[in-house]
């Protein structure tokens, strides 16, 4: 029977998780700039300066 190889596991694991939380953070910075950008009124998140007029 094969050896069980703990660190590859462990490895594997934190990968995970190190991949799930930078998802997150993305998500929770792109709500934060989406909602800065509605109350404040500011220029659009691609670049663009909207004209008055």
């Amino acid at each position: 029977m094969a050896k069980v190889n703990y660190q590859f596991e462990k490895r594997k694991k934190e990968l995970a998780r190190q991949k799930k939380n930078e998802e997150k953070r993305l998500r929770k910075l792109e709500k934060k700039n989406q909602e800065a950008g509605i109350s404040a009124g500011q220029q659009p998140a691609d670049g663009t300066v909207a004209e008055n007029g």
